[in-house]
């Protein structure tokens, strides 16, 4: 999870969602006692959850290992194929801003020529 959240685009992506979740439960007292009811009730069922799971866990764990390598490797293949990973959100949207403002500004010289 931690390698999967770890690309600056995705981990960024985090932030500004959480960021909105929270400022969203501040801002409306309705939506935050619906939130914070979900929030203890997927702790409860996680907290069950790891209590019947971790035996299970520790007989798979070579498993697991092995396929965490897998995907690490997958990930960091990734990385190199899309550097965008390596962007934050504002990032990719100020390259994006800027590649579609260069086309129009094209577009606009092709036109008046």
């Amino acid at each position: 999870v931690n390698e999967v959240t770890s690309p600056t685009l995705i981990s960024s992506a985090c932030d500004v969602v959480s960021t909105a979740y929270t400022s969203t439960k501040e801002s409306h007292p309705y939506i935050k006692s619906v939130c914070d009811a979900a929030e203890k009730g997927v702790k409860s069922v996680t907290e069950a959850t790891a209590s019947c799971v971790q035996p299970l866990l520790a007989t798979l764990e070579p498993h697991v290992a092995a396929g965490s390598e897998y995907a690490s490797k997958g990930l960091d293949k990734l990385g190199e194929k899309l550097p965008l990973l390596q962007k934050s959100v504002e990032q990719v949207i100020s390259d994006t801003k800027e590649q579609i403002s260069s086309r129009v500004a094209e577009a606009k010289d092709a036109l008046s020529s």
